[in-house]
């Protein structure tokens, strides 16, 4: 019955009537992974990949139904330095996944959508997951009975539920740690628990040359952070090195300026704050993504822009956009 309500909703055209009363917005969606058979890395990627069926339907639905936009000229109507048209979308992806390259992008291109690739440093330039993945891979593939963590708390790890409970702790945990700190401590886990994922899970990461690929097609690249903590859980100064160097390190690695910011969000709420959306723009940043959900308006922080979630569905992804675009929460 409710799914039925939507698409009557939807085919009387209210929503999209209430969307041209409403103030102008862009809806500027959040994606991370594309793949053929998303079964086959679901205990390490989880529920965020799309279908790649899935992802063309959408961006053909944008394409025909939407008005796509880059990034680039959202910053300048939030700045007020611009105009947008009307049911403005901006398409962006998180982490830095090689299906991103190699699956995404010719979808992409071939509806002219444009897109941001929003890359985490670590991630790219050691080929291998964000530690949310390997924590998820290693506490669902372990065959220890319990763990203990580092505050001497046992888990039960003999149900799938109490693996899950485990995982979503340690997250907890892991996500106030950046750097080398972070890195040692995920590697201790993964060792503890004698679970890895296969040193083949690095092929699922980009590498420099398929991200200049991306900017070289003409799309955005912009940065997720050196190590993917919650920002706004660190010290200033572990902060201030997550925007900073990540920033550096890619413009080397790009020959190009970077510009842009999305914040992870692997755990814990919220993933910003005031302070380090100051420390962004310090840091050289234009704009900055959150996980917040909503619409960019005109006279908002390009630094703590909102962003719609787009579901697992072509009518899903619809719903979404004219509820968002009608004021509506998403």
């Amino acid at each position: 019955m409710k799914k039925r309500a939507k698409q009557v909703l939807l085919a009387s055209g209210v929503l999209r009537l209430a969307g041209k009363l409403r103030r102008k917005g862009a809806a500027i969606l959040m994606y991370h992974s594309v793949l053929e058979d998303p079964s086959r890395v679901v205990d390490s990627l989880g529920a965020m990949i799309h279908p790649r069926a899935v992802f063309e339907g959408q961006m053909e639905l944008v394409a025909r139904e939407f008005h796509p936009v880059t990034l680039e000229q959202v910053a300048r109507f939030v700045r007020e330095e611009g105009d947008l048209p009307q049911r403005s979308v901006v398409v962006t992806f998180d982490d830095g996944y090689l299906d991103n390259f190699e699956m995404a992008m010719p979808i992409l291109d071939r509806v002219g959508v444009p897109a941001t690739f929003y890359v985490t440093v670590d991630c790219v330039e050691n080929r291998r997951l964000p530690w949310p993945s390997r924590l998820r891979f290693s506490f669902r593939k372990t065959s220890r009975p319990s763990w203990t963590d580092g505050g001497a708390k046992t888990w039960e790890l003999t149900s799938e539920s109490g693996r899950e409970k485990a995982y979503l702790a340690v997250c907890d945990r892991v996500a106030q740690m950046a750097g080398v700190n972070l890195e040692s401590y995920v590697s201790s886990v993964e060792a503890s628990l004698e679970a890895r994922l296969p040193e083949s899970s690095s092929q699922l990461m980009m590498n420099w040359a398929q991200v200049r690929g991306l900017a070289d097609n003409g799309h955005i690249i912009g940065s997720h952070t050196m190590t993917h903590p919650n920002m706004a859980f660190l010290k200033v100064e572990e902060a201030r090195r997550e925007f900073v160097e990540s920033k550096q390190h890619m413009e080397t690695r790009l020959r190009t300026k970077v510009t842009h910011f999305s914040y992870p969000c692997p755990a814990l709420f919220p993933n910003w704050t005031d302070a380090t959306a100051e420390e962004s723009r310090r840091a050289g940043y234009e704009t900055a993504v959150t996980t917040s959900s909503g619409l960019a308006h005109r006279s908002d922080n390009p630094l703590l822009l909102k962003r719609v979630r787009p579901t697992k569905t072509v009518d899903g992804l619809r719903w979404n956009l004219e509820t968002a675009f009608a004021g509506r929460a998403v």
